[in-house]
């Protein structure tokens, strides 16, 4: 092999990895969700649709060299969730599947690199109960019940698993799949009066070590904590505005026992709104943006456009 296509190599195995150091910056975007704890009907059963377009700058370690890291990402979600009663409890079980296209594009040594992924993204799936508050109902009592609460405190646990279904290949860095399993428990706080709603949700996400990263080397994560708030105004039933902020900070990698130096400190910001068409259903759009706290990292906004049917 001459010293061109070592070059070469070598350059897009770095591309590969700047990219890679930023898989795990959208997974604060996704957690910022305000209504995670909505009360439901039983046996309600509800469908989504979302496109989601994510861009962002990249800042890596100055030793890697790389400049100017960019990236795109194109999502397309379907959500769905049934709602039920679990001892006495009202419940819900929800499951997303993702596909992907993305581009990571910038300068190794001052010379362009880029690379492009598409396919479909780890299965998640997310399991909660409302432990205080938000009765179990069937739809009519719900209707009622809804129309006559003004004043409510809602407390809730949820567990949220993702799967390794995404695509992955053992001897690329970057990958839609992450090739390992992950277990966020979360725990969460909404209190309603008139037409505010203030929700608090924390989180910690725990991650199982992937024995196939690049080339048969060891990937392990070392837990991620994310605290998130929302405001959010009820116009009119369906009709509403929120607000959110929150913070993620760990998850620190190590390859082979050896530190990557990417712990995160990410502050996360968002704006969404949800407009019905009519009881069934509706639209929501929304903005996040999250802001590393940290040397490395990545800055990056995503906007969604998202439907529902109800059912």
């Amino acid at each position: 092999m001459n010293k061109h296509s070592c070059f070469r190599r070598w350059s897009a195995d770095l591309s590969g990895i700047f990219a890679w150091f930023i898989v795990a910056q959208p997974c604060l975007a996704q957690d910022i969700e305000p209504r995670r704890w909505s009360h439901l009907p039983l046996g309600g059963n509800f469908g989504g649709l979302a496109y989601a377009y994510t861009e962002g700058d990249i800042f890596l370690n100055p030793v890697l060299r790389i400049e100017d890291g960019e990236f795109e990402m194109n999502t397309a979600a379907l959500k769905y969730i049934h709602a039920f009663e679990l001892l006495g409890k009202s419940a819900r079980v929800d499951l997303l599947q993702m596909y992907q296209s993305g581009s990571w594009s910038g300068l190794v040594n001052g010379t362009p690199a880029a690379i492009d992924r598409e396919g479909w993204a780890d299965t998640t799936v997310r399991f909660a109960v409302n432990l205080y508050g938000a009765p179990p109902l069937e739809r009519e009592e719900f209707i009622e019940y809804r129309k006559a609460t003004q004043t409510e405190t809602i407390v809730g646990a949820g567990l949220v698993m993702t799967l390794p279904t995404g695509e992955y290949f053992e001897d690329k860095l970057i990958n839609l799949g992450a090739n390992r399993y992950s277990f966020t428990p979360q725990f969460g706080v909404v209190h309603t009066r008139g037409k505010w709603t203030m929700e608090l949700s924390t989180s910690v996400t725990f991650f199982t070590d992937n024995d196939e990263f690049f080339n048969g080397r060891q990937l392990e994560e070392d837990p991620l904590f994310i605290g998130q708030g929302h405001l959010i105004y009820n116009f009119m039933p369906g009709v509403w505005l929120g607000a959110s902020a929150g913070y993620g900070y760990g998850g620190e990698s190590t390859i082979d026992q050896v530190s990557a130096d990417d712990r995160k400190g990410n502050l996360g910001f968002g704006l969404s709104a949800g407009i019905p068409v009519n009881r069934n259903f509706g639209f929501k759009i929304s903005y996040i943006g999250i802001r590393t706290q940290e040397e490395v990292g990545s800055d990056n906004d995503t906007f969604t456009l998202s439907c529902s049917l109800q059912w």
